[in-house]
């Protein structure tokens, strides 16, 4: 039986193209194993799919001073040794990575060990991790052309972000059902990330009366940040977050206003919608979100606005020129070569386990 080790965590982006890939290496034979940070976020996903789980010692390399920078080193070193020991034993074929400083040592270990080792790289620059961990790489795959350029020739292939299969099968009628909304008004799908932001839900709560005009909504906005306020308005549902109920979300929605993660983007591009994507600002960032975006606005598939250029004003206007242009968007999105990723990827890790 071909094994797999699968490695990332520290945020949701690091974990969910993997899982996305769990069933085609189930169909394919693989025995899978995880290995994350004691315990992370990645711990209880990854459990909760059934997946044999190893924690091992993590700590943040940073480009900033922090006193934990005189400790953090002493930790990764610890979690190399830790990841070494587990391959050695565990034998894998080959190693997939997503990305995370949990991922680094287990890279390291990994061209240690001999074992061939697959970077994704979701941003379109990499991240410090992936940086470090792209020399001991057999092949590092990215979601966007951009990327290409910033990664070494013999090892670069364009793949896209694997997405959950159940993602691509909601029903509308669920989502209907749940949000109390009906046929007669377009739907408006927001979402603002993991943990919402205060500053896109105020915005659209500024303009919820002229939207409902015309739309419905529905408003992912992070724990703690429903308005009690709204609460029955007609057309307007308001979730703090969704699970199992965001596919059928999807299903229903015609258009989405979205931050600018790697992962989420490429979900919108597999799903078809048109959207209008407000990237995390540089001063809260690494300013990663804008580029992303704005690679999704040349490729035809994304409106995009800068946080610092969002008003009442500029967002109603592009959602009203967003819409009444919705189908050139989906016959961008539907003409992309970044579909297909799971598969995609896949081919790439049987090859890397044949070596």
């Amino acid at each position: 039986m071909k094994r797999i080790v699968l490695t990332g965590g520290g945020t949701a982006g690091h974990v969910t193209p993997n899982i996305a890939l769990l069933p085609r290496l189930k169909e394919l034979g693989y025995d899978i194993h995880y290995i994350g940070s004691y315990e992370g976020m990645e711990k209880k996903l990854i459990e909760d799919c059934g997946i044999p789980y190893y924690g091992i010692s993590s700590g943040k390399l940073r480009r900033y001073f922090d006193v934990k920078n005189f400790s953090d080193p002493f930790k990764v070193l610890k979690g190399y040794g830790q990841a070494r020991k587990l391959l050695k034993k565990l034998k894998p074929d080959v190693v997939f990575s997503k990305g995370g400083f949990v991922s680094v040592p287990v890279i390291f270990a990994a061209k240690r060990c001999h074992i061939p080792a697959i970077i994704h790289e979701s941003d379109i620059t990499p991240g410090l991790a992936n940086k470090l961990a792209i020399p001991n790489a057999y092949k590092v795959c990215c979601n966007f052309p951009e990327t290409l350029k910033y990664l070494p020739a013999d090892k670069a292939i364009l793949t896209g972000s694997p997405i959950r299969s159940e993602l691509l099968s909601g029903n509308r009628q669920n989502a209907l059902n749940y949000c109390h909304l009906t046929e007669e008004k377009p739907v408006i799908l927001v979402v603002g990330g993991s943990s919402g932001s205060q500053f896109i839900n105020e915005v659209v709560r500024g303009i919820l009366p002229e939207l409902l005009k015309n739309y419905q909504v529905i408003h992912l906005c992070g724990k703690g940040n429903l308005d009690k306020s709204l609460h029955g308005t007609p057309g307007y549902a308001q979730f703090e977050y969704a699970n199992q109920e965001l596919s059928d979300m999807f299903a229903l929605a015609d258009i989405v206003i979205s931050r600018a993660g790697a992962n989420s983007i490429c979900e919108l591009l597999a799903l078809h919608k048109p959207n209008i994507l407000i990237p995390l600002s540089a001063n809260a960032s690494r300013g990663d979100q804008i580029l992303n975006a704005h690679s999704f606005e040349q490729q035809g598939f994304s409106m995009v606005i800068e946080e610092e250029n969002l008003s009442n004003v500029v967002l109603l206007d592009a959602v009203q020129k967003l819409y009444e242009n919705r189908d050139q968007y989906i016959t961008a999105m539907k003409e992309s070569k970044q579909m297909n990723s799971v598969e995609t990827v896949v081919q790439i890790i049987e090859e890397a386990a044949k070596k």
